[in-house]
Formats: structure tokens, C-alpha cells, sequence
């Protein structure tokens, strides 16, 4: 495959899923969990729990004031409640008079989290996400100052950047059109996700990139015998070489999340979707996206 003749049905595919992530944001916006906003998550379980039941819960709550409260009732028969943060005096009070009212009642999950702790962490995840790209950019710039093709090192830094952006804009439109759907929440989880992923498609880049500087140092030797290949034949040839290893490193890496998503507890399920997600996307643009817009920037 001419990973380069093809690259314009790529950007018009990836420029196609930016736009739709974007509007997916503009409209339904981010719907932030307890670990960014504060307030108290609590996620309790009863045998043949349905609407009534449910409802009676709630009823309950509404005169113990605790807020507005929001429930929510999952697969596997659990009931998620969110209201305003109160103390664990309150939350064991709380426990002791529905366990009396509804005997079989069993907690799963108790949270609380106060408004300030919220907000540090908002401020400390957007410093991560700085920071991870400071240090892509630096690394590559350094580790490429010698690749050849008058290309400078640091294009490298900047398009893989680029890449990463487009993966995360979309894992977002991805989570927030979910959370649409399925009522899920940006949690902690959602930041952990953002970073392994971050990892994952930058490290994917990588390979191709340093495949693609070794097949430059490569063709230098070769046009002082006369020879001389294209940059266009070398890109493809690096995509090529690591093609099979990129895809098999994937793939391996997607079964256990796929089997962790279905088997494993719903409390996780935000972060193996948002993985299986990010791997997938990540492997596409160091493939189609990274190279190519390397080799567009080299022409023009």
C-alpha cells in the first residue's frame, strides 16, 4: 500500500472525526464526576432493585438534607446516587436508616470529595497534559538532530504532538457522546485514560519516526554511491518495516482490555472503553496521519 498516494483520503477521514468531536464537546460539554466538582458518590445494591424501590430510596433522602440527589441504576441491579458532600457521620447515618427500611440493602461504593480537592486536581491534570507535552516535544527534537533530508528535528516533536491531539480529541468526543448515552461521568479515570493513551500513540509515532531516521542515515550513504531514493519510498518503507509490529503490539494489548471491559466491574469501565478507544485511534494516526504530515511539511 502507498501509504503516501492515499494520505489526502486519510486527512479528509481524520479531519471528519476532529470535527465530529469537536461538535460532540460544543454540545453535550464535559459531564465531570465527583473527583473534579466535589460531592459524594455512593453506589448501594438490593435484590430485585427496581423503580419503586428506587424511588422510595430517593424519597428518603430528599428529607435528610443532602441536595439534589441524581440516581442511577446499572446492570447488575446497583443504584448510583450523587448529591452534596457530607461527612462519614452522615454517610454511616444515612446507611444504618435505609439498611432499616430495606434489610437486604448492601453498599458497594462510598465517595466524597470536597469542592477544593475538585479543583486542584482540574489544575494539576491540565499541568500533566503540559508538561507530557513539553517533554515529547524536547525528547524528539533531541533525539532527531541528526536525521537528515533537511528536515529539522523539531517537525518531528510538533507533528507527533499533533497526532496525540487528534487522538485525544477524539477519545473525548468518544466519552462525552457515551456519557450521553450511557450516563457516564469524567471521573480521575478519565485523566489516567488521557495519559496512558498519550504514552501508547506517542510511542507508537516513535517507531515509525525512528525507522523512517535510520532508513535517512541509510540513503545519505547511498547518494554519495550515486544513488538516491525518495522521501516519499522511504516513508513507506518505514511504515511497512514496523507496520506488523505495530499492529501486533495493538492487538495484544486490546484482548485483555476488551475481556477487563465485559468481565470486569462497571467502576472501571470509563477507563477500559476510553484505552480501547486511544489504541486504536493511536495506531491509525502514527500510521496514516504522523508520517504522511511529515512528509507535506519536507514539501512545503
Amino acid at each position: 500500500m502507498d501509504f503516501i498516494k492515499t494520505r489526502k483520503i486519510f486527512y479528509i477521514l481524520s479531519g471528519s472525526i476532529i470535527i465530529i468531536s469537536i461538535l460532540t464537546i460544543i454540545i453535550f460539554g464535559f459531564k465531570w464526576g465527583i473527583d473534579f466538582t466535589g460531592g459524594s458518590l455512593w453506589e448501594i445494591k438490593a435484590p430485585n432493585l427496581n423503580a419503586q424501590t428506587s424511588q422510595q430510596i430517593l424519597s428518603f433522602l430528599n428529607t435528610q438534607g443532602v441536595g439534589q440527589v441524581t440516581t442511577q441504576i446499572t446492570s447488575d441491579n446497583s443504584l448510583i446516587l450523587r448529591f452534596q458532600n457530607i461527612s462519614e457521620e452522615k454517610h454511616q447515618e444515612l446507611l444504618n436508616s435505609l439498611k432499616t427500611q430495606i434489610p437486604s440493602l448492601e453498599e458497594k461504593k462510598f465517595d466524597s470529595l470536597g469542592p477544593a480537592i475538585g479543583k486542584e486536581l482540574i489544575k494539576k491534570s491540565i499541568w500533566a497534559v503540559i508538561l507530557v507535552f513539553a517533554g515529547i516535544l524536547l525528547y524528539l527534537t533531541y533525539a532527531f538532530r541528526h536525521a537528515s533530508y533537511d528536515i529539522s528535528s523539531y517537525k518531528y516533536g510538533l507533528l507527533a504532538i499533533l497526532a496525540l491531539l487528534h487522538d485525544l480529541t477524539f477519545i473525548c468526543g468518544f466519552l462525552l457522546l457515551m456519557g450521553k448515552i450511557k450516563g457516564w461521568e469524567l471521573n480521575s479515570d478519565f485523566l489516567v485514560a488521557l495519559l496512558v493513551v498519550a504514552g501508547y500513540s506517542v510511542h507508537d509515532t516513535i517507531v515509525v519516526y525512528d525507522r523512517l531516521r535510520e532508513n535517512l542515515k541509510l540513503n545519505a550513504l547511498l547518494t554519495n554511491k550515486g544513488e538516491r531514493i525518495t522521501l516519499a519510498e522511504m516513508i513507506n518503507k518505514s511504515i511497512h518495516q514496523t507496520l506488523l509490529r505495530s499492529l501486533n503490539t495493538s492487538l495484544t494489548t486490546l484482548f485483555p482490555l476488551i475481556a477487563l471491559y465485559f468481565a470486569g466491574p462497571n467502576s472501571i469501565k470509563v477507563l477500559a472503553s476510553a484505552m480501547i478507544v486511544g489504541i486504536i485511534i493511536g495506531t491509525y494516526s502514527s500510521i496514516f496521519i504522523a508520517s504522511p504530515l511529515l512528509y507535506d511539511w519536507s514539501k512545503k
